[in-house]
């Protein structure tokens, strides 16, 4: 398992909270949500610096869990790096308020608090605590106005949206 990935959530030990003023949306729809999303931007940590053409794959585990792949291209080391996770829900099913583990025992949170609910296209992701944020998108590209709405909403909530990585997925 890839040690960068393994720090986003050693990082996130048993930590499920979630942040001031985030909401984790309600009518999630976990079959809509299944399938290949694009890292579109992100706030910097060390387990995902260097990283391009950033994926998360969602599929249903045997347990009734999602098995979570991340992959990103690193083009310093001139590879794609890859790490397995699981993730359960940590209240009903239809709320976006998952918990994460990709080592061992230990789980952060995931929580979806923005999504397109008619076409799941994209999302707007926190973790514990308001240095983890992701836009994620079904495509490698979006459009400039739906990004430029996401990354207001998040700034409104308090990400510091100044430092964000715009993912490059050429």
């Amino acid at each position: 398992m890839n040690k960068l990935f393994m720090a986003l959530f050693l990082l996130l030990t048993g930590c499920v909270g979630i942040p001031e003023n985030v909401k984790p949306v309600e009518n999630f729809k976990l079959e809509n949500y299944l399938g290949k999303w694009y890292e579109i931007a992100r706030l910097d940590h060390s387990f995902e610096r260097g990283l391009s053409r950033v994926t998360a794959d969602y599929s249903l585990r045997d347990d009734g869990g999602l098995k979570v792949i991340n992959r990103g291209y690193s083009v310093k080391e001139n590879k794609w790096k890859e790490a397995e996770g699981k993730a359960y829900f940590v209240r009903g099913s239809d709320q976006g308020y998952l918990k994460v583990s990709f080592f061992g025992p230990f789980y952060g949170s995931y929580i979806v608090f923005e999504l397109d609910h008619e076409n799941y296209q994209y999302s707007l992701v926190s973790g514990p605590d308001k240095s983890y944020f992701w836009i994620l998108a079904r495509t490698p590209q979006i459009n400039e106005n739906i990004k430029n709405v996401l990354i207001a909403k998040a700034a409104a909530l308090g990400f510091d949206t100044s430092k964000l990585i715009h993912v490059n997925n050429d």
